[in-house]
């Protein structure tokens, strides 16, 4: 296993310095989105200061904020591993997108068509749906999760699949168990239905290596600010689609891609920062493995971060097993711990969700308390909805001593 160099990753996140009252902040809230590099930050600075323009003029920051939305396209296609940047549509947020997208599709749908949503998703891969099925006469058919396995087996898919099943919104990784479902596998089936299949790959994206080529998908959505970067959604689609499908947009707009999909002007600064977000990944990648080109060293960093985020996960939920009263949701057994992400929630027998975030925010540690929008899931685990979860999710900038700490801290609540 290559050596994670986790002191030089420290150092490029400012933020992860910052002590309040003396004591240091632990981060732990990063499902709900991570800390940037000064590079990130640097780069929306800079665009701001620089290159401060709407696009499409012949006057000098104008033709810098062309160049900046033009790279952020070109780096997503490298991080997701893209055919074209004509591929990559990027909004506000993924479930903004989702919903845009969802009634672009809707136009190539009738009454009594079937849509397929999962038990195991965030909701902005589901209400969408919902709404459009609501819209549109459609049929919803519900795909449940393996509460024991904590994924979807594969084989569930088949009966929900038919000869009018027309999309398939599929989850790639649980943001509350933390769990990754085997997509490959489940996109298989769904295209051998005949049907689209629309996969959230916004918690899987800041921990495994995403290729779209390699999943077949036809749409496969994700957000920045997951991956150590702006707050901004992007969605990866097959250009024929992308060509073919209905746009809602202003009458002015050419039907050019990416743009018939990007309503207004877009917001330039944050594209710079997230062309940086990418840098950083290849940034790390030749700290580790220095490959020939940039999605190489893409595909290192993951490589190196993968297992170094597991052994924090490791740590983590062996930690939290040792307290009595506490009840992980999620994958346990360490030989499944490929099969989850650093995502780690739980409940107590006494205390509250909150009572427990409440108490580590004094401590300065950083998580987060509810449902986290997976009301399926909670639903399905039979845990009350209205309290949800403690969710400690780690990145790849944490560190084992940390972790500790925050078991030790938890320890400290339920104990008191």
């Amino acid at each position: 296993m290559t050596l994670f160099p986790i002191d030089a990753v420290r150092k490029r996140f400012p933020s992860l310095h910052i002590a309040d009252d003396g004591l240091a902040r632990i981060y732990a809230d990063n499902p709900a989105g991570t800390q940037v590099p000064q590079s990130v930050a640097d780069a929306a600075a800079r665009c701001l200061i620089e290159s401060n323009a709407n696009l499409g003029g012949y006057f000098r920051t104008s033709v810098a904020a062309g160049g900046a939305y033009d790279e952020a396209h070109r780096a997503m296609a490298r991080f997701l591993g893209a055919g074209s940047e004509r591929e990559i549509v990027i909004a506000q947020s993924m479930t903004t997108l989702t919903f845009a997208l969802s009634r672009s599709i809707g136009r190539t749908l009738k009454a009594g068509d079937e849509i397929v949503v999962t038990r195991m998703d965030h909701d902005g891969n589901i209400s969408p749906w919902l709404a459009l099925a609501e819209d549109l006469d459609l049929r919803v058919k519900w795909l449940p999760f393996d509460t024991d396995s904590t994924t979807i087996d594969p084989s569930a898919l088949d009966a929900a699949l038919s000869d009018r099943t027309r999309v398939v919104a599929l989850n790639y990784a649980s943001n509350l168990t933390g769990s990754i479902n085997d997509v490959r596998a489940l996109v298989r089936k769904v295209r051998a239905a005949g049907a689209l299949a629309y996969v959230d790959a916004v918690q899987f994206a800041p921990h495994g290596f995403v290729d779209v080529a390699g999943l077949d998908c036809d749409v496969l959505v994700c957000s920045s600010y997951k991956f150590f970067g702006p707050h901004l959604g992007i969605a990866w689609a097959r250009e024929r689609l992308l060509e073919d499908w209905y746009a809602y947009k202003v009458r002015p707009a050419d039907d050019a891609l990416p743009h018939k999909f990007e309503t207004g002007t877009p917001q330039i600064e944050l594209l710079a920062a997230l062309t940086a977000s990418v840098e950083y990944f290849e940034w790390l990648g030749r700290q580790v493995a220095p490959a020939q080109d940039a999605r190489g060293n893409i595909r290192a960093a993951f490589e190196a971060a993968v297992p170094y985020e597991r052994a924090l996960a490791a740590r983590l939920i062996e930690g939290l097993q040792s307290i009595d009263g506490l009840h992980i949701a999620g994958i346990t057994a360490p030989a499944r711990y490929a099969s989850r992400l650093p995502t780690v929630s739980f409940v107590h027998d006494r205390y509250s969700p909150d009572h427990i975030a409440e108490a580590l925010a004094r401590r300065n540690i950083f998580v987060w308390s509810g449902h986290n929008y997976a009301l399926e899931i909670v639903r399905s685990l039979g845990i009350d909805e209205e309290r949800g979860v403690v969710r400690v999710g780690l990145a790849h900038y944490n560190t084992l001593e940390e972790a500790d700490r925050i078991v030790a801290a938890i320890r400290d609540v339920l104990t008191a």
